[in-house]
């Protein structure tokens, strides 16, 4: 059974390109009105221009941020807040690759923070804005990269033995894991929350600020990956069907629930990543 989203308030971000696009596009097909997260203002609009040549009603807002930037994460979180009092579906989409170690302005590894850091804390500043919806739903695009993944608490940022690979996949089971723990702790019961393994799909992610073996490698998976539109697959249903209203915090792949790796289900590692991203993001309770 298919909601219908018609008046509905979604918001993608990374929603300018890939999976994000093509989720964007479909829940504005199905009647919803979607906000664009993007870092390009640019890219934004050629992106807005692709889903309205191909539906003309369609209702597609902008907002613009770079999401390594907790600074500007909280301020595009205030100027959505002020412009839409709910929102029905979130979709933390937006992801990064990087080979070679850097630091955002924030002093974080730069995976660690636009891949796991700025979905926890755009969460948690739009919770008043979900929780005004009659179906809220929130999801978390994580990866089955995550099965090799480790929280490296004792140094997240992996400053003193870094790697593209280590830290993409840490970031992954970041996602899982914090799934996992809104579920625990969310303050109403409404809410719904999905961790996604879109699967290996043909996006440019590993392609992007890496060193020429990686891209290579990247390269080479691509050939077997699947379309993005058949990636954001699960996306869709997820923010679209009746049947997984309620069904929450788990962990989804090809529109079916699947069982996350041994660490990911921890819900000691769990409560720890909560209240270590708690201090980092500078939230001083568990929602607003």
């Amino acid at each position: 059974m298919t909601i219908n989203r018609k008046g509905k308030i979604c918001l993608v971000t990374g929603g300018n390109s890939g999976i994000g696009f093509e989720t964007a596009k479909e829940l504005s097909l199905r009647g919803s009105k979607v906000i664009l997260l993007c870092r390009s203002a640019d890219k934004a609009e050629k992106a807005r221009k692709e889903i309205t040549a191909l539906h003309p009603e369609a209702e597609i807002d902008l907002a613009i941020a770079d999401l390594s930037s907790q600074k500007q994460v909280r301020t595009v979180a205030q100027e959505i807040l002020e412009q839409y009092p709910k929102i029905d579906v979130l979709v933390n989409n937006a992801g990064a690759w990087f080979s070679e170690f850097g630091r955002t302005e924030d002093g974080f590894e730069r995976q660690w923070a636009i891949n796991h850091l700025a979905p926890f804390l755009l969460t948690h500043l739009l919770l008043p804005a979900l929780l005004e919806a009659k179906d809220p739903r929130i999801i978390n695009i994580s990866s089955d990269s995550h099965f090799h993944g480790k929280i490296h608490f004792d140094d997240v940022n992996l400053s003193k033995k870094y790697h593209g690979l280590r830290a993409y996949a840490q970031s992954k089971l970041a996602n899982v894991l914090f799934t996992h723990e809104f579920e625990v702790r969310k303050p109403v019961e409404k809410l719904s929350v999905y961790a996604v393994q879109p699967g290996l799909v043909k996006t440019d992610i590993g392609l992007k600020h890496t060193v020429s073996f990686h891209g290579l490698m990247w390269k080479l998976r691509r050939l077997v990956g699947k379309s993005a539109r058949k990636g954001a697959e699960t996306s869709i249903y997820l923010a679209s069907s009746g049947e997984v209203r309620g069904i929450s915090g788990k962990y989804w792949d090809n529109c079916h629930i699947k069982s996350p790796s041994y660490t990911a289900d921890s819900p000691v590692a769990a409560a720890r990543l909560w209240d270590l991203s708690m201090e980092m993001c500078g939230i001083s309770k568990y929602f607003p």
